[in-house]
Protein backbone atom coordinates (compact mmCIF):
# COMPACT_ATOMS: atom_id res chain seq x y z
CA UNK A 1 0.00 0.00 0.00
CA UNK A 2 2.65 2.21 0.65
CA UNK A 3 4.56 1.62 -1.99
CA UNK A 4 1.37 2.22 -4.53
CA UNK A 5 1.00 5.43 -2.87
CA UNK A 6 4.48 6.73 -3.47
CA UNK A 7 4.57 5.70 -6.99
CA UNK A 8 1.35 7.62 -7.32
CA UNK A 9 2.25 10.55 -5.06
CA UNK A 10 6.31 10.96 -5.68
CA UNK A 11 5.57 11.89 -8.97
CA UNK A 12 3.69 14.65 -8.86
CA UNK A 13 5.84 16.18 -5.95
CA UNK A 14 9.10 15.78 -8.19
CA UNK A 15 7.28 17.89 -10.53
CA UNK A 16 6.08 20.31 -8.71
CA UNK A 17 9.38 20.60 -6.44
CA UNK A 18 7.34 20.67 -3.06
CA UNK A 19 10.24 20.37 -1.06
CA UNK A 20 11.35 23.90 -1.79
CA UNK A 21 8.27 25.36 -1.68
CA UNK A 22 8.53 26.79 1.69
CA UNK A 23 11.52 29.30 0.49
CA UNK A 24 8.59 30.95 -1.33
CA UNK A 25 5.90 30.66 1.41
CA UNK A 26 8.47 32.38 3.86
CA UNK A 27 9.27 35.02 1.65
CA UNK A 28 5.63 36.01 1.55
CA UNK A 29 4.83 35.23 5.06
CA UNK A 30 7.84 37.33 5.86
CA UNK A 31 6.17 40.28 4.05
CA UNK A 32 2.72 40.01 5.28
CA UNK A 33 4.20 40.23 9.13
CA UNK A 34 6.29 43.32 8.27
CA UNK A 35 3.02 44.71 7.13
CA UNK A 36 1.19 43.93 9.96
CA UNK A 37 4.37 45.10 12.29
CA UNK A 38 3.80 48.53 10.31
CA UNK A 39 0.51 49.06 11.08
CA UNK A 40 -0.17 47.61 14.52
CA UNK A 41 0.96 50.26 17.26
CA UNK A 42 4.34 49.43 19.63
CA UNK A 43 2.16 48.85 22.30
CA UNK A 44 0.07 46.15 20.88
CA UNK A 45 1.22 42.57 20.45
CA UNK A 46 1.76 42.03 17.24
CA UNK A 47 -0.86 38.36 17.33
CA UNK A 48 -3.38 40.68 17.83
CA UNK A 49 -3.69 41.68 14.20
CA UNK A 50 -2.86 38.70 12.24
CA UNK A 51 -5.70 36.60 10.85
CA UNK A 52 -5.04 33.15 10.04
CA UNK A 53 -7.24 32.74 7.01
CA UNK A 54 -5.07 35.79 5.43
CA UNK A 55 -2.16 33.64 6.39
CA UNK A 56 -3.62 30.18 4.85
CA UNK A 57 -4.33 32.50 1.61
CA UNK A 58 -1.22 33.39 1.73
CA UNK A 59 0.19 29.75 1.39
CA UNK A 60 -2.13 28.66 -0.80
CA UNK A 61 -0.86 31.28 -3.18
CA UNK A 62 2.80 30.36 -2.74
CA UNK A 63 2.09 27.05 -3.07
CA UNK A 64 0.36 27.62 -6.40
CA UNK A 65 2.78 29.95 -8.47
CA UNK A 66 5.89 27.43 -7.10
CA UNK A 67 3.84 24.57 -8.30
CA UNK A 68 2.84 25.96 -11.51
CA UNK A 69 6.03 27.09 -12.71
CA UNK A 70 8.11 24.11 -11.78
CA UNK A 71 5.59 21.48 -13.00
CA UNK A 72 5.09 24.21 -16.37
CA UNK A 73 8.97 24.14 -16.73
CA UNK A 74 8.94 20.55 -16.70
CA UNK A 75 6.21 20.04 -19.42
CA UNK A 76 8.10 22.37 -21.71
CA UNK A 77 11.57 20.28 -21.06
CA UNK A 78 9.84 17.10 -21.44
CA UNK A 79 11.42 16.20 -24.67
CA UNK A 80 15.04 17.21 -23.46
CA UNK A 81 14.68 15.33 -20.29
CA UNK A 82 14.71 12.10 -22.35
CA UNK A 83 18.44 12.71 -23.19
CA UNK A 84 19.52 14.67 -20.18
CA UNK A 85 16.90 13.81 -17.08
CA UNK A 86 15.52 10.49 -17.98
CA UNK A 87 14.61 9.97 -14.42
CA UNK A 88 12.40 13.03 -13.57
CA UNK A 89 8.43 11.79 -14.25
CA UNK A 90 7.71 12.94 -17.28
CA UNK A 91 10.30 11.65 -19.50
CA UNK A 92 10.39 8.52 -17.05
CA UNK A 93 6.33 7.77 -17.52
CA UNK A 94 5.67 7.57 -14.06
CA UNK A 95 3.13 10.69 -14.75
CA UNK A 96 1.16 10.83 -17.68
CA UNK A 97 1.44 14.23 -19.77
CA UNK A 98 -1.86 14.93 -19.49
CA UNK A 99 -1.76 14.37 -15.34
CA UNK A 100 1.55 17.21 -15.22
CA UNK A 101 -1.16 19.69 -17.51
CA UNK A 102 -4.04 19.07 -15.21
CA UNK A 103 -1.56 19.30 -12.11
CA UNK A 104 -0.02 23.04 -13.51
CA UNK A 105 -3.41 24.23 -14.41
CA UNK A 106 -5.01 23.57 -10.81
CA UNK A 107 -1.91 25.21 -8.93
CA UNK A 108 -2.20 28.04 -10.91
CA UNK A 109 -6.20 28.40 -10.29
CA UNK A 110 -5.33 27.95 -7.21
CA UNK A 111 -2.90 30.53 -7.14
CA UNK A 112 -5.63 32.88 -8.58
CA UNK A 113 -8.63 32.13 -6.37
CA UNK A 114 -6.80 32.25 -3.25
CA UNK A 115 -5.36 35.95 -4.62
CA UNK A 116 -8.44 36.78 -5.27
CA UNK A 117 -9.80 36.05 -1.86
CA UNK A 118 -7.02 37.87 -0.60
CA UNK A 119 -7.41 40.48 -1.95
CA UNK A 120 -11.37 40.99 -1.59
CA UNK A 121 -10.73 40.98 2.38
CA UNK A 122 -7.89 43.08 2.13
CA UNK A 123 -8.82 46.45 3.90
CA UNK A 124 -5.87 48.14 2.10
CA UNK A 125 -6.70 51.27 -0.67
CA UNK A 126 -5.37 48.96 -3.37
CA UNK A 127 -6.62 45.72 -2.01
CA UNK A 128 -6.98 44.47 -5.86
CA UNK A 129 -3.37 44.92 -6.74
CA UNK A 130 -2.35 41.57 -4.72
CA UNK A 131 -4.92 39.59 -7.18
CA UNK A 132 -2.90 41.81 -9.60
CA UNK A 133 0.73 41.14 -9.16
CA UNK A 134 -0.26 37.00 -8.90
CA UNK A 135 -1.71 36.59 -12.24
CA UNK A 136 1.72 39.24 -13.05
CA UNK A 137 4.20 36.92 -11.30
CA UNK A 138 2.58 34.22 -13.15
CA UNK A 139 3.60 35.50 -16.81
CA UNK A 140 6.62 36.04 -15.81
CA UNK A 141 7.26 32.18 -14.89
CA UNK A 142 5.53 31.30 -18.20
CA UNK A 143 7.85 33.63 -19.65
CA UNK A 144 10.65 32.14 -18.54
CA UNK A 145 9.96 28.73 -18.71
CA UNK A 146 9.12 29.44 -22.37
CA UNK A 147 11.61 31.67 -23.56
CA UNK A 148 13.49 33.23 -21.09
CA UNK A 149 15.55 30.66 -20.08
CA UNK A 150 17.10 30.65 -23.08
CA UNK A 151 18.09 34.05 -23.19
CA UNK A 152 20.97 33.29 -20.32
CA UNK A 153 21.21 36.81 -18.62
CA UNK A 154 17.18 37.71 -19.78
CA UNK A 155 16.25 34.62 -18.11
CA UNK A 156 18.63 34.94 -15.06
CA UNK A 157 17.13 38.49 -14.13
CA UNK A 158 12.97 37.20 -14.86
CA UNK A 159 14.53 34.65 -12.06
CA UNK A 160 14.82 37.58 -9.50
CA UNK A 161 11.90 39.48 -10.55
CA UNK A 162 9.84 36.69 -9.94
CA UNK A 163 11.64 36.12 -6.30
CA UNK A 164 10.73 39.98 -5.94
CA UNK A 165 6.96 40.07 -7.21
CA UNK A 166 6.02 36.61 -5.35
CA UNK A 167 7.29 38.29 -2.03
CA UNK A 168 5.00 41.30 -2.13
CA UNK A 169 2.10 39.51 -3.38
CA UNK A 170 0.63 39.84 0.62
CA UNK A 171 1.72 43.82 1.01
CA UNK A 172 1.79 44.94 -2.58
CA UNK A 173 2.59 48.73 -1.31
CA UNK A 174 5.96 47.43 0.14
CA UNK A 175 6.58 47.40 3.67
CA UNK A 176 10.02 47.02 3.77
CA UNK A 177 11.27 47.92 0.32
CA UNK A 178 14.77 46.32 1.37
CA UNK A 179 12.92 42.84 1.39
CA UNK A 180 12.39 42.03 -1.34
CA UNK A 181 15.07 43.73 -3.18
CA UNK A 182 17.55 41.86 -1.18
CA UNK A 183 15.67 38.42 -2.43
CA UNK A 184 15.90 39.71 -6.14
CA UNK A 185 19.61 40.53 -6.26
CA UNK A 186 20.50 36.98 -4.05
CA UNK A 187 18.27 34.97 -6.24
CA UNK A 188 19.89 36.31 -9.83
CA UNK A 189 23.26 36.65 -8.67
CA UNK A 190 22.77 33.03 -7.01
CA UNK A 191 21.56 31.72 -10.40
CA UNK A 192 24.44 33.45 -12.47
CA UNK A 193 27.03 32.00 -10.15
CA UNK A 194 25.48 28.67 -10.03
CA UNK A 195 24.96 28.87 -13.92
CA UNK A 196 28.47 29.10 -14.54
CA UNK A 197 29.50 26.57 -12.15
CA UNK A 198 27.66 23.77 -13.66
CA UNK A 199 28.79 24.77 -16.61
CA UNK A 200 25.91 25.28 -18.50
CA UNK A 201 25.50 25.97 -21.98
CA UNK A 202 25.33 28.78 -23.94
CA UNK A 203 28.36 29.77 -21.43
CA UNK A 204 28.63 32.94 -19.80
CA UNK A 205 30.43 35.47 -21.20
CA UNK A 206 31.92 38.99 -19.62
CA UNK A 207 28.57 41.02 -21.80
CA UNK A 208 26.27 38.17 -19.67
CA UNK A 209 28.12 38.94 -16.27
CA UNK A 210 27.85 42.85 -17.24
CA UNK A 211 24.34 42.39 -17.95
CA UNK A 212 22.65 40.61 -15.25
CA UNK A 213 25.06 42.72 -12.53
CA UNK A 214 24.20 45.84 -14.81
CA UNK A 215 20.25 45.11 -14.59
CA UNK A 216 20.49 44.13 -10.98
CA UNK A 217 21.84 47.52 -10.44
CA UNK A 218 19.51 49.63 -12.27
CA UNK A 219 16.29 47.36 -11.48
CA UNK A 220 16.96 48.24 -7.37
CA UNK A 221 17.32 51.72 -8.28
CA UNK A 222 15.01 51.88 -10.28
CA UNK A 223 12.96 50.06 -7.34
CA UNK A 224 13.96 52.81 -4.76
CA UNK A 225 13.08 55.61 -7.16
CA UNK A 226 9.13 54.30 -7.60
CA UNK A 227 8.90 53.75 -3.90
CA UNK A 228 10.51 57.81 -2.96
CA UNK A 229 8.27 59.37 -5.63
CA UNK A 230 5.22 57.49 -5.17
CA UNK A 231 5.95 58.12 -0.97
CA UNK A 232 8.14 61.47 -0.70
CA UNK A 233 5.09 63.89 0.84
CA UNK A 234 3.88 60.50 3.24
CA UNK A 235 5.42 61.15 6.78
CA UNK A 236 6.58 57.51 6.97
CA UNK A 237 9.33 56.09 4.28
CA UNK A 238 9.80 53.21 6.46
CA UNK A 239 9.90 51.08 3.10
CA UNK A 240 13.22 52.87 2.11
CA UNK A 241 15.31 54.56 4.75
CA UNK A 242 17.90 51.91 5.71
CA UNK A 243 17.83 51.98 9.43
CA UNK A 244 20.71 49.91 11.83
CA UNK A 245 18.40 47.38 11.52
CA UNK A 246 19.78 46.09 8.22
CA UNK A 247 22.76 44.98 9.46
CA UNK A 248 21.46 42.14 10.35
CA UNK A 249 20.18 41.07 7.03
CA UNK A 250 23.59 42.11 5.54
CA UNK A 251 25.67 39.98 7.83
CA UNK A 252 23.22 37.45 6.64
CA UNK A 253 24.10 38.14 3.52
CA UNK A 254 28.48 38.19 4.16
CA UNK A 255 27.41 35.03 5.63
CA UNK A 256 26.12 33.38 1.99
CA UNK A 257 29.02 33.97 0.59
CA UNK A 258 31.56 32.85 3.27
CA UNK A 259 29.42 29.52 2.58
CA UNK A 260 29.61 29.83 -0.83
CA UNK A 261 33.52 29.91 -1.12
CA UNK A 262 33.71 27.29 1.25
CA UNK A 263 31.02 25.27 -0.84
CA UNK A 264 33.11 26.24 -3.96
CA UNK A 265 36.28 24.96 -2.12
CA UNK A 266 35.11 21.28 -1.18
CA UNK A 267 33.31 20.60 -3.65
CA UNK A 268 35.10 17.73 -6.41
CA UNK A 269 33.76 19.28 -10.02
CA UNK A 270 32.80 22.64 -10.75
CA UNK A 271 29.03 21.10 -11.43
CA UNK A 272 28.66 19.61 -7.92
CA UNK A 273 29.78 23.01 -6.54
CA UNK A 274 26.98 24.72 -8.69
CA UNK A 275 24.23 22.16 -7.89
CA UNK A 276 24.74 22.21 -4.07
CA UNK A 277 25.05 26.16 -4.15
CA UNK A 278 21.82 26.69 -6.29
CA UNK A 279 20.50 24.19 -3.47
CA UNK A 280 22.08 26.00 -0.40
CA UNK A 281 21.47 29.67 -1.75
CA UNK A 282 17.51 28.73 -2.28
CA UNK A 283 17.13 27.44 1.48
CA UNK A 284 19.09 30.57 2.61
CA UNK A 285 16.29 33.20 1.35
CA UNK A 286 14.49 31.67 4.50
CA UNK A 287 17.50 32.77 6.17
CA UNK A 288 17.14 36.19 4.93
CA UNK A 289 13.19 36.37 6.17
CA UNK A 290 14.55 35.12 9.65
CA UNK A 291 16.79 38.12 9.56
CA UNK A 292 14.32 40.81 8.58
CA UNK A 293 12.17 39.43 11.25
CA UNK A 294 14.36 39.07 14.30
CA UNK A 295 15.67 42.91 12.86
CA UNK A 296 11.63 44.54 12.80
CA UNK A 297 9.45 41.99 14.19
CA UNK A 298 10.67 40.08 16.89
CA UNK A 299 12.73 36.87 17.83
CA UNK A 300 9.60 34.64 18.28
CA UNK A 301 8.48 35.68 14.70
CA UNK A 302 12.01 35.23 13.57
CA UNK A 303 12.64 31.75 15.25
CA UNK A 304 9.23 30.60 13.53
CA UNK A 305 10.10 31.84 10.05
CA UNK A 306 13.48 29.64 10.20
CA UNK A 307 12.35 26.66 11.42
CA UNK A 308 11.05 26.33 7.81
CA UNK A 309 14.79 25.56 6.95
CA UNK A 310 15.10 22.74 8.55
CA UNK A 311 11.53 21.21 7.72
CA UNK A 312 12.76 22.42 3.95
CA UNK A 313 15.90 20.90 3.77
CA UNK A 314 14.42 17.80 5.26
CA UNK A 315 11.84 17.69 2.81
CA UNK A 316 14.41 17.60 -0.11
CA UNK A 317 16.35 14.59 1.82
CA UNK A 318 13.17 13.34 2.22
CA UNK A 319 12.31 13.37 -1.84
CA UNK A 320 15.80 11.96 -2.59
CA UNK A 321 15.25 9.09 -0.08
CA UNK A 322 12.14 8.35 -1.22
CA UNK A 323 12.57 8.43 -4.89
CA UNK A 324 15.78 6.17 -4.65
CA UNK A 325 13.54 3.30 -2.50
CA UNK A 326 10.89 3.65 -5.05
CA UNK A 327 13.46 3.11 -7.85
CA UNK A 328 15.20 -0.07 -6.21
CA UNK A 329 11.32 -1.24 -5.53
CA UNK A 330 10.83 -1.24 -9.25
CA UNK A 331 14.34 -2.83 -10.44
CA UNK A 332 14.32 -6.21 -12.44
CA UNK A 333 14.56 -9.21 -10.10
CA UNK A 334 16.86 -11.89 -12.34
CA UNK A 335 16.91 -15.67 -11.46
CA UNK A 336 19.16 -18.35 -12.57
CA UNK A 337 17.40 -20.69 -14.78
CA UNK A 338 17.38 -24.38 -13.32
CA UNK A 339 19.41 -27.21 -15.43
CA UNK A 340 16.94 -29.97 -16.61
CA UNK A 341 18.81 -33.13 -14.87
Amino acid sequence: MLLALSQRLLPALQLTRMALVFTAVSNNLCTYLLAVRRHTPPDTPLIANLHGHQIILIIMISVGLYGFGMSLNDIIDRRRDRQLAAHRPLPSGRIALQTAYLISISLAMLALVAAAFYSYWSTSDIRWMSLVLTIWTGLLIAFYDIAGKYLVATGLLTLGLIRFFNSVVSAPYLPLLWHPLLLLTHTAVLSAIAYAWEEKRPALTRLHWWAVLGGVALMDLLAVAIVYFRSRHLPDLASLWPKPALLLPFAAALAFALLAWHIRRRSSTSREAGQTLMLAGLLWLIVYDSAFAAAYIGPLYAAALLLLLPISYLAVQMMRWWSKLVLLSQQPMYQRQRRNG
